[in-house]
């Protein structure tokens, strides 16, 4: 009976023959936690900030930022704290509020996702890449496929993304430097939307 390369056919149960791969590959794991690795890799980028593990748009995320100073004090005079409320902040971007808005009070550096897999961390980072720095951390062993030079570099370069390794003693070195002169989506609801989140957790991060 023929089977598919590099599997074996096994005999058994109802349902006659299935394949099982002759080789296992033990799981690629990360050389330290997701915080020390992503602290790491900010400064391998010389993204300068306060690096904050978030949840924003259903991925995990580390964001790297800083407030801006003046627009934070002037939201300070004005009595105007981070609003968080999606439908809110989207009503800043309309024409006849746009004046009236508050102003954006951080400076979102980069951001960034440490992964197992270039899959997840690109998965995670593209929706940020279309407006501003992007970045992903791989264990070494991550980059040495064929399917991350063949797949993973076209698509990062592609979107401007700076790829991070880590090796096993969880010492991080610049793999592919992000690309500065692409085009980025201008200031929206969305990207507004997430410059308040980033605002009220630097603003969490100030007082704590």
């Amino acid at each position: 009976m023929a089977t598919t390369p590099g599997q074996t056919a096994v005999n058994g149960g109802t349902k006659g023959t299935h394949s099982l791969a002759s080789r296992v590959l033990p799981p690629v794991e990360l050389p330290a936690g997701v915080d020390e690795l992503a602290v790491e890799a900010a400064a391998q980028l010389g993204w300068d900030g306060s690096v904050l593990p978030m949840t924003v748009l259903g991925r995990r995320v580390f964001v790297v930022a800083r407030l801006r100073m003046e627009a934070h004090a002037e939201r300070i005079a004005m009595g105007v704290e981070p609003v968080t409320d999606r439908a809110t902040v989207s009503t800043w971007t309309w024409p006849e509020l746009a004046a009236t808005a508050a102003p954006a009070a951080a400076e979102i550096v980069g951001v960034l996702a440490v992964a197992r897999h270039w899959r997840t961390g690109m998965a995670a980072t593209v929706p940020f890449a279309r407006y501003g720095e992007a970045a992903m951390v791989l264990p070494s062993s991550a980059v040495l496929t064929q399917d991350y030079v063949n797949n993973c570099l076209p698509r990062a370069r592609t979107y401007g993304m700076a790829v991070v390794t880590a090796d096993e003693d969880a010492v991080v070195d610049l793999d592919l430097s992000g690309r500065t002169e692409r085009l980025l989506l201008d200031e929206d609801a969305v990207s507004r939307w997430v410059n308040e989140l980033v605002y009220d957790q630097l603003v969490v991060a100030t007082e704590s």
